[in-house]
This record gives structure tokens, sequence and C-alpha cells, in this order.
């Protein structure tokens, strides 16, 4: 199979967002309802688990934390070398329990098979097209143990938020940005609705007067009924929809937390209730 070109928007939308663990880990700092659900499962499974998009370990060191082994993969070094210090800093209990992979969560291989493979807090939204899911759900499926689940949570496509003019900015109240200072900061919003990609541009101006400075961040859109087909046909089946991590999901649900199966048999009729 011909290798496809590198699409350079795609590329620097995968990887600024990430380039600075101090602004990432400062950023996401109270996001707790997905770390609830992933620990939650990690106790329930006791591992081991296989994460991908693993970042600065907010949700991997938790899950080490009762108890769980965890494999965590990414392909970013600024994420990962944060998550090698501060496994450095931990207990010698959870540094024992906790390996680490930089790697493409479509094509690294591992001679392991896992209770628990997860993808949380969007890295499924770095699958840009039906190739990069079918090749995601295949390294999944080689690595789950007999009776293991994957569990991972995207955002809902907002037709709103679709719906804005890129040369428009939104504002969001002025804040302190590590190493820099007090920045006033927007979003800048651009849908390609061929290819079902949302690009967002994060826009920073420091109150100091340095130079303004930009950070590109780049998702898939995925409808839920095309995230059920996608799996499907992939010999999944999709076991539960977890509307913003609390229950079944409704018309106003934001987020998605889906856990996931191979079927019994590749092909068998999918049997689960519709999101």
């Amino acid at each position: 199979m011909p290798k496809k070109p590198q699409d350079r928007e795609l590329v620097a939308g995968t990887t600024a967002h990430y380039e600075d663990p101090d602004y990432y880990d400062r950023t996401y700092a109270r996001r707790r309802e997905d770390l609830a659900f992933y620990v939650e499962l990690a106790k329930k499974t006791g591992g081991p688990i296989l994460e991908y998009g693993c970042g600065s370990g907010r949700i991997t060191l938790p899950m080490a934390e009762v108890g769980a082994s965890v494999l965590g993969v990414d392909q970013s070094a600024p994420m990962l070398a944060r998550l090698k210090q501060r496994l450095a800093e931990a207990p010698a209990d959870i540094r024992g329990r906790v390996r680490v992979r930089a790697g493409d969560m479509r094509k690294l291989r591992v001679k392991e098979r896992f209770a628990l493979i997860t993808c949380p807090f969007n890295t499924f939204l770095h699958l840009y097209d039906r190739e990069d899911v079918e090749a995601f759900l295949a390294r999944v499926r080689e690595h789950l143990a007999p009776g293991g689940v994957l569990a991972f949570d995207v955002s809902v496509p907002d037709p709103n938020e679709l719906a804005r003019k890129p040369e428009r900015g939104y504002r969001i109240r002025p804040f302190v940005y590590p190493g820099v200072g007090r920045v006033r900061y927007q979003e800048r919003f651009d849908y390609d609705g061929m290819r079902q990609l949302l690009f967002v541009s994060c826009e920073f101006e420091p109150e100091s007067g340095a130079e303004r400075f930009m950070l590109p961040l780049a998702h898939r859109q995925f409808y839920p009924r095309e995230l059920e087909a996608l799996f499907h046909y992939n010999g999944f089946a999709i076991e539960r929809w977890i509307g913003d991590f609390k229950g079944e999901p409704t018309h106003e649900t934001h987020h998605l937390a889906l856990i996931a199966r191979p079927h019994a048999k590749r092909g068998a009729r999918l049997r689960t209730a519709a999101p």
C-alpha cells in the first residue's frame, strides 16, 4: 500500500498542543470526571493496562496507585519526559507498576496482552480517517487479552461550534501561562466538513508586550452512529455509552465515554443499546 503523503497541518494539530507539559498540566489539572472513570475501571480489572495517549501521566499514575500495572504509550517526547520525571519522584511501588513507551498507537506492537486498553481524553480524535481507525483497532485487537475491553472517550460534535466563522475569535478570560506570565487568550474554529476535521487555533497575547503565539489543535469529529458502524465493521461491539461520565447519554451530552470489546466471532451481529 502506498504511503500517505504527510499533511503538515495535521502534524502540527497533533503535536503542538502537547509540546509544553507545564501549560498542559496546569490547563487540565481540574479535569476529574474522566480520571475517576478510568481509575474505577483499573480497580475492576486489576490490570494489566495499556494506555494510549498517556501524556504526562495525569491518568496513568492514579491507575497505578490503585494497584494496576500500566504500559503508557505516547508519541509526544515532551509529555513522556514529564511522565518519566514524575515517576522518578514517585514511591518505588508506583514506579514498579508503570512502564513507558514512545510510539504511534496505529503501529506500535508489544508482545503482551492486556485486560484493559484505554485511550483517554480525545486521543481517539487524532485518528483522522478510516484507515487510521482501522489500524488502531487492529492494534487493540492484537493486544487485548481474552475477555479484555477497550475504554475511550470523545467529545460529541457540537453544531454550534462547527458553524463558527474562522475569522472570529472567541475570547476566554486572561490567565497566567507558565513561564510567560499573564496572557489574553482566544480561540478560532475552522471546520472542514468534508473531512470532518475541526481545526482550533489557540492564540495567546502576553500582557507584558512579548510576542504573540499560537498553538494549533486538530480533532476529527465522530458522530455516535458513525462510531457504532466503524467499530462494528472492524469486529467490535460497543457495550456501553456513557454521557459526560455520568450515565446514559442524552441529546445534551457533550462527551461520550465508551466501552467496547471484540465480537465473539468477527462479523457477528451487533447487539448493543443504541446511543
